[in-house]
């Protein structure tokens, strides 16, 4: 069992920057890919970034690409999204997920563990 607490969301003006932390709490953090998902009102929860157990794969959605940064300190059990030149199509609940196997899956299904979300809202 992993448990998954996000933070760092908030409200800011489009440009602006916010680091989202996901801290893990549970079975061993390292074994995990980890995932940043997002889910905006009356659409489907949609694939940010993922990052394999060890950082050495990457993988960002076309939107977010040059824009958004997935990372990972193991020591720290957490997983972090840095997000720069934000737009207001970021606007959603982003969650962070933990997928068992190491395949960076773009489909939520194939993640086991899931946070509560952080809303960000950026404004025009």
């Amino acid at each position: 069992q992993v448990q998954l607490v996000e933070s760092g969301g908030g409200l800011v003006q489009a440009g602006g920057s916010l680091r989202l932390s996901c801290e893990a709490s549970g079975r061993a953090f390292s074994n995990y890919v980890m995932g940043w998902f997002r889910q905006a009102p009356g659409k489907e929860r949609e694939i940010v970034s993922s990052i394999s157990w060890n950082g050495g794969r990457t993988y960002y959605t076309d939107s977010v690409k040059g824009r958004f940064t997935i990372s990972r300190d193991n020591a720290k059990n957490t997983v972090y999204l840095q997000m720069n030149s934000l737009k207001p199509e970021d606007t959603a609940v982003y969650y962070c997920a933990a997928d068992s196997t190491t395949v960076l899956s773009t489909n939520p299904n194939r993640y086991d563990y899931w946070g509560q979300g952080t809303q960000v809202t950026v404004s025009s």
